[in-house]
Formats: structure tokens, C-alpha cells, sequence
């Protein structure tokens, strides 16, 4: 681990007894180019702040520490010998962080000029809010979900079922994304994705970190849950704005091999659903199980008689989705274990 070093001319770096303005925290597992972007990006916003960077890198091998530190010498770099995941790597930050808020950035993420600033004052402004988001675009600046409600067993179904895409604009089918909103309208909400979330300290100390049951996927959703839970206010503020790679280099997979990267990161998704599912709304577990291979089934069913060969190819991709939730279910008994990390 490095210190705090002389931080460039367009940051203040704070003294040994001030706090920061803010603790930027980025978790990161071999994004190497993105991450020098997104660094960049917090250093050309941060004019004028006391700021502090915290880089946890979850054992990389594409030489994103020794980027960091050749060419961010300001930073916290703490180097994990394992992958942590995203939530304990966020712990580990989280412990060693001073700033009087603490921002949460994915490596694959890149603040709009004067966003880091405008956070800050949000939360000036806003003494109850312990946790607040922004608005994610593409680098085209294509709108990406920002804000979103709970899981649900009827509202997961009512996304896998397409009827959301569908009717996004209904504040029944569009419920869980918020399409039905105005993406330029502040609000409060149940959960912000964790592309960018800042956080204030004493809800942190409230509620606690990030749960490190979930290695990927739902640890934002749980942390939003427990401050909503806890009587803390969570808010989306459009006025802020991060550019996010990640949902622009997500695509549907046309083809799943059972021992793929692909079927591995689903297996995760689904892990973290039990888990989740069983945590906060025990033996409804079950039912999320149940409802998900259900529509998997009915999927194979439609597609087992064609000739198509598309539609084979469907017929096997879920066919292999019902094997994966059957392994997710095994793997963590029923959403009340975490498999050790690495997932």
C-alpha cells in the first residue's frame, strides 16, 4: 500500500489532520485502460477539493498497480492477494477512507464536468440523506437505469418476461427500472446502482458496510435496503452525471456453454439472488427459484419442436440456465451461505 502523496496542481491534497472533502473509492479487477481513464476523470473534477483516491485492486494481471503506481503517485493503492469481490473490496476502502463523504466510482465509470462538485453540495444540502446517485449515460449519451425499486418476485418476473422493455413507460411493467420516470426529475428511491453512489459516513456506521455474503451483484441493493430499513433517506440526482461503459458493453449471449464465462457470471447473478431472496424475504426464496426456471421451462417448451436452428440454440441456452439456478441453489443452500471467495 502506498501513502498519500503530493497530490497534481488541479486537487488540493489535505493535511495529515484535515479530513477530505471526499474519499474517492474504486474497486478495480484488471480494467487497466479504463481505470487510467476514469483516474483521469477524478483528478479533471476534483479542481479545488480536498480529495483523497483509494484504488483497491482485486489481483489483477494486466498491470493495472503498477499503472496506478507509476502514473497516479496520489493514490491509496491497496493491492489484494485474492479477488475480494465488489463489496469487500469496497470494505477494505471503506476502513482505511477520511473523507467527510465517501464516493463509490466503478473503474469503467467517468464523471460529466462538475459532477463530483455538485455530489458534494447535494449532500451539504441534504443532512438526513445517507446515500445519493446520479445519472448514468453511455459514452453516446444513451440514458441508463439510475434508479430502481426493490426486488420483487412479481417485479423480477415482470422484467425476465420482456414486459418491461415492452411497456416502459407503464408504472406497473416499468416499475423496477423506473422507465415510467423523468430522468431529469430528483427523487427518492429505493436503490441506486453502484456505478457511483456517495455515502455518508455515520449511515455507514448505522446500517454497517457492504455485506460480504454477496461477491458480485445485489451488494448495492442490500445497502440501500438496510439504510431504507434503518429510516435513511437514498436519493437519485440527475444533475450529477457518469459516463458508464458497462452498460454499453453488456450483450445477450445468442449461445451458453455450461462451463463458459458467460454461464459463470449468471451463476453469480444467481448465487446473489438466493442469497438476497432468502435474507430479505426468506422462504419467498423458493418462490424466486421456482418462478425464474419456470419461465426457462416454458421457453425450452416452445423451442424443443422447431427446425430452427436459432431456436434450438434457445431451446439449449435455457435449458442450461434451469442447470445453472439448480447449481446456484446447491452452492449456496438455498440462498443461506455464501461459497468461499473467489466466486
Amino acid at each position: 500500500m502506498s501513502s498519500m502523496q503530493a497530490a497534481m496542481p488541479q486537487v488540493e491534497a489535505p493535511s495529515a489532520n484535515q479530513a477530505p472533502d471526499v474519499s474517492i473509492i474504486i474497486v478495480s479487477f484488471n480494467t487497466r485502460e479504463v481505470l487510467r481513464q476514469c483516474l483521469q476523470s477524478v483528478l479533471d473534477d476534483a479542481a479545488g477539493l480536498a480529495i483523497e483516491i483509494i484504488v483497491v485492486d482485486n489481483a489483477s494481471s494486466d498491470g493495472s498497480p503498477e499503472m496506478i503506481e507509476r502514473d497516479f503517485p496520489q493514490a491509496v493503492l491497496v493491492r489484494s492477494p485474492v479477488n475480494l469481490g465488489f463489496g469487500e473490496g469496497n470494505n477494505v476502502a471503506l476502513r482505511l477512507a477520511r473523507g467527510r463523504y465517501f464516493v463509490l466510482l466503478n473503474s469503467d465509470a467517468f464523471f460529466v464536468k462538475g459532477s463530483l462538485p455538485r455530489a458534494i453540495q447535494h449532500m451539504d444540502d441534504s443532512p438526513s440523506v445517507g446515500l445519493g446517485g446520479c445519472r448514468l449515460i453511455g459514452r453516446d449519451g444513451s440514458w441508463q437505469p439510475s434508479s430502481r425499486c426493490f426486488h420483487s418476485v412479481l417485479g423480477d418476473l415482470i422484467v425476465l418476461t420482456g414486459l418491461a422493455a415492452r411497456f416502459p413507460r407503464s408504472k406497473f411493467f416499468g416499475r423496477f427500472d423506473r422507465t415510467w420516470a423523468d430522468e431529469h426529475q430528483p427523487a427518492p428511491v429505493d436503490w441506486v446502482p453502484g456505478a457511483f453512489t456517495i455515502l455518508r459516513p455515520s449511515a455507514l456506521q448505522q446500517i454497517g458496510c457492504f455485506d460480504p455474503a454477496f461477491f458480485l451483484y445485489y451488494e448495492e441493493v442490500d445497502l440501500c435496503r438496510r439504510m431504507k430499513q434503518a429510516g435513511i433517506p437514498v436519493w437519485y440526482w440527475p444533475d450529477i452525471v457518469v459516463v458508464h461503459i458497462g452498460g454499453e458493453s453488456s450483450r445477450q449471449h445468442t449461445t451458453l456453454e455450461f462451463s463458459s464465462p458467460a454461464a459463470q457470471v449468471i451463476l453469480w447473478r444467481m448465487r446473489s439472488t438466493l442469497i438476497y431472496y432468502r435474507k430479505h424475504h426468506g422462504p419467498h426464496v423458493r418462490l424466486a427459484k421456482w418462478s425464474e426456471q419456470t419461465l426457462y421451462r416454458i421457453t425450452v417448451l416452445r423451442n424443443h419442436f422447431s427446425r430452427d436452428p436459432q431456436r434450438r440454440i434457445r431451446e439449449q441456452h435455457h435449458r442450461i440456465m434451469i442447470q445453472l439456478m439448480d447449481q446456484a441453489w446447491k452452492d449456496t443452500d438455498g440462498g443461506r451461505i455464501s461459497p468461499p471467495r473467489p466466486w
